[in-house]
């Protein structure tokens, strides 16, 4: 039951968009509209969503086909569940309410986490690639939202201040998982793509945050690779 649940699921999340295009959080949705917010990725970089869920329907069909009783799958698939389910409904949120929105997609990288740990075992890249590769990236998204918000609600400092706040809260989360993870250096990777994409967002205007986004890639580079090594 749990391995067609988490195949329904990642065909939910997959399809989602052809139901609810989206191209970022609608400006206007904050008290102060965010137009071109420094924390954010050039727009290249959400790509990797399409990766993400061709790599997720993979994992679905593989584990309820080939794999459904198997205890190292199973182990994964209550949070993976929850983080999918919740994601297949995030776009329609998103268009709405930002603040949602931004408390759903931590929700979803959590659970992603959480599966993402349990997921030792057989089948490295069906099983934990895909999962690493899409908590990567829900790291990014998740201090992107938060940074939006705090200059959005223009709580505490600006977009520039929470651009770096949200960058180097980022940074400090994404080494530590990595650290912890060693096992997993996509999960690195995904985080790097972001990265040099919020890099080339802010070339030449905001070359602070251009260098600490290029530095911060760098040393998640590093963690990934002693990973891959090991």
């Amino acid at each position: 039951m749990k391995a067609i649940l988490v195949a329904v699921a990642a065909l939910a999340f997959a399809v989602s968009p052809f139901f609810v295009p989206f191209d970022g959080f609608d400006q206007n949705k904050y008290p102060i509209p965010q137009d071109n917010p420094p924390v954010q990725p050039a727009g290249y970089a959400f790509s990797i969503w399409g990766l993400i869920y061709l790599w997720l329907l993979g994992h679905g069909a593989f584990g309820l086909l080939k794999r459904d009783t198997d205890e190292a799958w199973d182990r994964t698939r209550w949070p993976l569940f929850i983080s999918l389910a919740v994601g297949a409904s995030w776009l329609s949120v998103a268009e709405t309410s930002p603040v949602m929105a931004t408390i759903l997609i931590w929700v979803m990288l959590i659970t992603a986490l959480m599966a993402l740990f349990r997921s030792a075992g057989p089948d490295r890249w069906l099983l934990q690639a895909p999962l690493a590769i899409y908590a990567g990236w829900l790291t990014a998204a998740s201090f992107v939202s938060i940074g939006l918000l705090g200059a959005g609600y223009g709580i505490g400092f600006g977009e520039v201040g929470w651009a770096w706040a949200a960058l180097v809260a980022a940074l400090v989360f994404g080494a530590g998982i990595q650290t912890s993870l060693a096992r997993a250096p996509e999960y690195g990777v995904a985080l790097i793509w972001a990265l040099i994409a919020v890099a080339i967002a802010n070339w030449p205007d905001q070359i602070g945050i251009a260098a600490l986004a290029i530095a911060g890639a760098i040393g998640i580079g590093v963690l990934a690779l002693r990973a891959r090594v090991r």
